[in-house]
């Protein structure tokens, strides 16, 4: 297809053009059916009009046979327009109008039918007539009196209306048609307006937004929609570039300290120790590791690309390992005595390392002790992680779960981590139709817990990495 016929069907695939076209057609179709209707009920009644007022004077001539009264003729008002014929039982005219006086009867008909015929005796070719048959009965007999009357006047009334229909129809159509065109246009014009700013707005002016409809109509809905998701975009693309930001600092500094340490080990090889050398290096390899895998999981997050599969867990059997396992890299009292029993459906490995990045955290916050602790009431089941440390201040509780978020007292990277534990934690949570809270400790300190449905009417999880332990 040429470029002229990619124009016009273009054109004629708009919504302005569309509208219009639908409009005109179904218009179209009802003043044409209602036109047609029209005219038939008005020819209709014109004949009726015509034939009663036949039947009327068959009736009064009828009557005036009936009373004896000795009529030598009758008279019609219009000569052109009317006939009136008497015949006897045998069909011979015994009397008529003068306009038809010598002529054979112009129809033959029963008393009580009516008929319309194409010629008379009378009038031009063509011209019809609505004729009826009513009997009378006179002194000397049963007669057939025949009245009719010309239907030359509904002719030219029904042509008229005809022709009004033929050029008036069309015109109005054209009216319609424009002013629908006008109408949808203006109404479409801030669509437009809204789709040209969309097409400007790029990924460096996100701060743009599409002009607001004074109106209260769909337009503006769709404007205030539109702005929602220019937000929603905008806020997605900082967090995006803050992640990056975040994460090549984080991971500058590692793979800065490994490099600084081979420099130092290759200039100066007779003072370089290799076991402290290797130490060094592998702990800041393990910590880049650690903080790839962290970033990883995070992106197939976003991405809900981490496949899961789900199966039934003893949650305190979970909680029971990690606690052994802090007593074995701690010196803290860690107190499992609020452990009870609950069973959920969920993914042992990512429940395991949301339990771990909780753990450690407590660890590295608390005085003296760290307290686990898991309850259910049959719908939700509860693990709380709980420290005796310095606590977390209200106002920051809402973005700890942000990542690369650290608290003043935790900016030391070797003791606050690398600030994605607690974002693992939350969408680990939200996977399992759960969530992450948390709150001061009564003793002091901070209070997480993880809310989690039990085994019974488990919703739907989305999905998570086969392997998080």
């Amino acid at each position: 297809m040429d470029n002229a016929g990619h124009r016009t069907q273009a054109f004629f695939g708009t919504v302005r053009m569309r509208t219009t076209l639908a409009t005109t057609l179904v218009l179209a179709v009802c003043l044409v059916v209602g036109g047609f209707t029209f005219v038939s009920r008005l020819r209709s009644s014109l004949v009726d009009n015509v034939q009663d007022a036949a039947q009327l004077r068959a009736e009064d001539v009828g009557t005036n046979l009936a009373s004896g009264s000795d009529l030598k003729e009758i008279a019609v008002r219009d000569q052109e327009g009317s006939v009136v014929q008497v015949m006897d039982a045998q069909g011979r005219v015994i009397l008529s109008s003068l306009n038809v006086q010598g002529e054979k009867p112009v129809a033959s008909l029963e008393p009580g039918e009516t008929a319309t015929i194409d010629h008379t005796p009378i009038g031009e070719e063509g011209d019809a007539f609505r004729v009826v048959a009513e009997a009378a009965r006179t002194p000397d007999g049963e007669v057939i009196v025949l009245a009719g009357g010309s239907l030359e006047h509904v002719t030219e009334s029904v042509r008229a209306v005809t022709t009004i229909l033929l050029f008036g129809i069309p015109g109005l159509l054209l009216v319609v048609a424009l002013t629908t065109w006008l109408f949808t246009g203006r109404a479409l014009r801030p669509v437009e307006v809204i789709r040209r700013e969309v097409a400007d707005i790029s990924a460096k002016d996100l701060d743009r937004r599409v002009p607001l409809p004074e109106t209260r109509d769909e337009i503006a809905r769709l404007a205030s929609t539109m702005n929602e998701m220019l937000d929603r975009l905008a806020d997605s693309h900082h967090r995006q570039r803050r992640f990056i930001s975040d994460a090549s600092h984080e991971l500058r500094s590692p793979i800065t300290t490994i490099c600084h340490q081979a420099e130092v080990a290759e200039e100066h090889p007779d003072g370089t120790n290799v076991e402290d050398l290797a130490s060094n290096v592998l702990a800041e390899g393990h910590r880049l590791e650690s903080l790839v895998e962290d970033l990883l999981i995070l992106a197939k997050a976003d991405e809900h690309t981490l496949a899961l599969a789900r199966r039934a867990i003893d949650l305190d059997d979970l909680v029971l390992e990690e606690a052994e396992r802090l007593r074995s890299i701690s010196t803290l009292k860690i107190d499992t005595s609020g452990v009870s029993a609950a069973k959920i459906q969920g993914h042992a490995g990512s429940l395991r390392r949301a339990l771990r990045n909780l753990a450690d955290n407590a660890v590295r916050h608390a005085n003296t002790r760290v307290s686990l602790e898991v309850t259910c009431d049959g719908h939700t089941a509860v693990v709380a992680v709980v420290d005796d440390g310095s606590g977390i201040p209200e106002k920051e509780r809402g973005r700890i779960f942000e990542r690369f978020t650290r608290l003043e007292d935790a900016r030391d990277r070797d003791s606050g981590g690398g600030g994605l534990g607690l974002s693992i934690v939350s969408e680990i949570m939200a996977a399992h139709a759960g969530h992450i809270s948390v709150a001061a400790a009564p003793g002091g300190g901070a209070r997480f817990e993880l809310s989690l449905p039990c085994a019974e009417g488990e919703p739907g999880l989305q999905a998570l990495p086969e392997d998080l332990s």
